[in-house]
């Protein structure tokens, strides 16, 4: 994810699939935050799927 479009679509296909989901994802720190879901394997198939790889960096509720 390196810039707004690409942060664009990550959000977009989390939002998309997760009813109540709200999704930030910053393209200068390149992290995603998704509240709403605690399905993380879920979530890291959706970003694979848009076309990024996603890395854990924090597994914090």
């Amino acid at each position: 994810m390196t810039c707004g479009h690409c942060a664009g679509t990550i959000k977009t296909a989390i939002e998309s699939s997760v009813p109540h989901a709200v999704v930030e994802a910053d393209p200068v720190t390149k992290i995603v935050r998704v509240s709403g879901s605690a399905d993380r394997a879920a979530i890291e198939s959706m970003i694979v799927q848009a076309g990024y790889t996603p890395a854990v960096i924090s597994r914090s509720l």
